[in-house]
């Protein structure tokens, strides 16, 4: 079919769709004798073939986003090469999709689904950019908190079982994003057997070079390891807003923080 004859409605519908030129739309709709559904599946696979070519440009940029629906949540990370696509409103909607759409599928690590590919291919279509999705994570049950810093390159999900106020939830959650160093776990049960057992040799160490009888020894050890733990868990840390109490301290009765997901981009 001549160009000519292409109605330029149906051009600008096309255009609407995949944000591509006038001439490249108009030219598709040609190659099928203008039928709409079929030129945007054309252009589609055409340019996602082009952008597979691209993955190898770096995509240091990006954002964080979060979706909570009831005792289902998912936090998940879209990369993109530049600051400017990050801050884009479509690419912040289409960040914010991944993650609802994440909320039918598997716990634990996500894996994208095609309609969710589909998503982010119409975005990295539209930019010419090397959109992809980075990682995300899938908890389910109890309750959730979220933070997203302003920049939204860093969020957090807090999972969490009983009733926190939403002030505090919030503030735990904006603890995390905010605390040096970041929190390891939620308490010392949750920190790798291999680190654990590595700061106590080196405590025991430590003590020993004081001379001291060896059950002062162990207790200087002991003593140094719950400092450690005090330092790099959750519930064991200085809260940011209130540094002269612990965030174990600030839980009402009943409450258990069962994890939580720190996520930066690029991180």
């Amino acid at each position: 079919m001549s160009t000519a004859n292409i109605d330029a409605k149906t051009v600008m519908a096309l255009r609407n769709r995949t944000g591509l030129g006038f001439g490249d739309c108009r030219n598709a709709l040609a190659e099928v004798g203008s039928d709409l559904e079929k030129a945007e599946a054309l252009l589609r696979d055409r340019l996602k073939g082009k952008m597979d070519n691209r993955t190898d440009r770096p995509a240091g940029e990006g954002c964080i986003s979060i979706a909570i629906n009831g005792a289902n949540a998912t936090i998940v990370e879209i990369r993109s090469e530049t600051d400017f696509t990050a801050k884009n409103d479509e690419f912040r909607a289409m960040a914010s999709e991944l993650a609802s759409m994440a909320l039918a599928g598997g716990t634990g690590a996500i894996s994208m689904s095609a309609p969710m590919t589909a998503q982010l291919d119409t975005v990295r279509i539209k930019t010419g950019e090397n959109i992809s999705f980075a990682k995300g994570t899938h908890l389910v049950g109890g309750s959730f908190a979220k933070y997203i810093h302003h920049d939204g390159k860093l969020g957090v999900l807090l999972q969490y079982e009983g009733t926190i106020p939403d002030d505090l939830a919030t503030g735990i959650c904006q603890h995390i994003a905010a605390a040096v160093p970041a929190p390891m776990s939620v308490d010392e049960h949750g920190l790798p057997a291999e680190i654990v057992a590595a700061k106590r040799d080196e405590a025991r160490k430590e003590a020993l070079e004081s001379g001291k009888p060896a059950n002062i020894v162990e207790k200087m050890a002991e003593g140094r390891l719950r400092k450690f733990f005090e330092e790099t868990t959750l519930l064991g840390q200085k809260y940011v807003r209130d540094d002269k109490v612990a965030i174990g301290k600030l839980l009402p009765a009943g409450v258990k923080i069962t994890t939580f997901v720190r996520m930066r981009v690029g991180g």
